[in-house]
């Protein structure tokens, strides 16, 4: 799917192009958004750039020579962004392609970061006045998404906090697998932090002339080593947390087994007593006594009592 885009007044619009009159307008547009291109809208893609589409292989390598390069297609960014699917996050590549009056875009599946983007562009809140403005105002979205996204594994930290460490009737199984799959979402987060500071660091070298646009570029690296320091303290507060939930399950463990030793010290004396008198020799002295049975049965009560009696005297029950 492609979709059109042209800056009005420093304004994007999206002109709702029909796929029929695409390759008629390519001119019109600033910025090409290409969603799963079909070969027929890779081929008009490609009469655009007179060069070869980068492949989904391509995309995803990650050498940094690899991933940002100028040719004589413009300059090529391919950056990382977080996509999240049945309850986890996943990182998808797009390839972004720079030229003097064209921006194009090129990914595999629908990001929750262009779909606001259409949005806020559809309500005229999307202000650039050149394609290499609006691709550092995608940049500097995905970084604010990325901030937004923090704040709110940081409030599932905090709800998994309160269980392992106050609810005394919490499931640790459970915390445990939330911390994993936290510790999953805010490393693929820092993954895309670092690339995305990669970009930024490439591009302030090769867009060059515009204080305004630097000045950006500069506040988006402060901003993303910000949110770097954030994750460090993310990964430390995971791994007290991890280590808290398996002591946890550690001493409820140690207390199942200290219980099943205490039991088996205080049966041993009884057991004792019914081996002996269980014994079947033809001569046992208390064999015909006629309290030989109330006997027996008295002293494997008291043979049980006394070491749980001295067990918990001792405080250890």
């Amino acid at each position: 799917m492609l979709r059109f885009f042209r800056i009005d007044n420093g304004l994007i619009r999206d002109l709702g192009v029909p796929a029929e009159e695409q390759k008629s307008r390519l001119s019109e547009a600033h910025w090409i958004d290409a969603v799963e291109p079909d070969e027929q809208e890779r081929t008009i893609l490609q009469s655009l750039l007179r060069t070869d589409l980068p492949e989904y292989d391509d995309v995803e390598e990650i050498e940094a020579s690899a991933r940002c390069f100028v040719d004589q297609a413009g300059i090529h960014v391919h950056s990382l962004f977080i996509t999240q699917s049945e309850g986890r996050h996943d990182t998808v590549s797009v390839a972004f392609i720079l030229q003097k009056t064209c921006l194009i875009t090129i990914r595999e599946e629908e990001l929750a970061d262009f779909r606001l983007i259409r949005m806020r562009a559809r309500r005229n809140q999307v202000e650039a006045r050149n394609p290499a403005e609006l691709l550092v105002m995608i940049l500097e979205q995905k970084v604010e998404n990325h901030a937004d996204g923090l704040e709110d594994l940081h409030r599932q930290l905090e709800e998994v906090s309160h269980l392992v460490l106050e609810d005394e009737e919490a499931e640790l199984d459970e915390a445990i697998t939330q911390l994993a799959r936290l510790e999953d979402s805010n490393g693929k987060t820092r993954l895309c932090l670092m690339d995305t500071q990669r970009d930024i660091s490439f591009l302030i070298r090769n867009l060059k002339g515009e204080p305004k646009l630097s000045d950006t570029q500069r506040e988006i690296m402060h901003d993303i080593e910000t949110l770097m320091s954030h994750t460090t303290f993310l990964f430390d507060k995971i791994n007290f947390l991890m280590d808290s939930t398996q002591g946890f399950i550690n001493i409820e463990q140690n207390q199942i087994i200290k219980t099943f030793s205490i039991a088996a010290v205080v049966f041993l004396p009884p057991t004792l007593i019914a081996s002996i008198y269980g014994m079947n020799f033809e001569y046992m002295p208390e064999l015909k006594w006629l309290l030989g049975y109330p006997s027996a049965i008295g002293l494997m009560i008291m043979a049980g009592i006394a070491p749980y009696w001295f067990f918990k005297r001792k405080g250890w029950l």
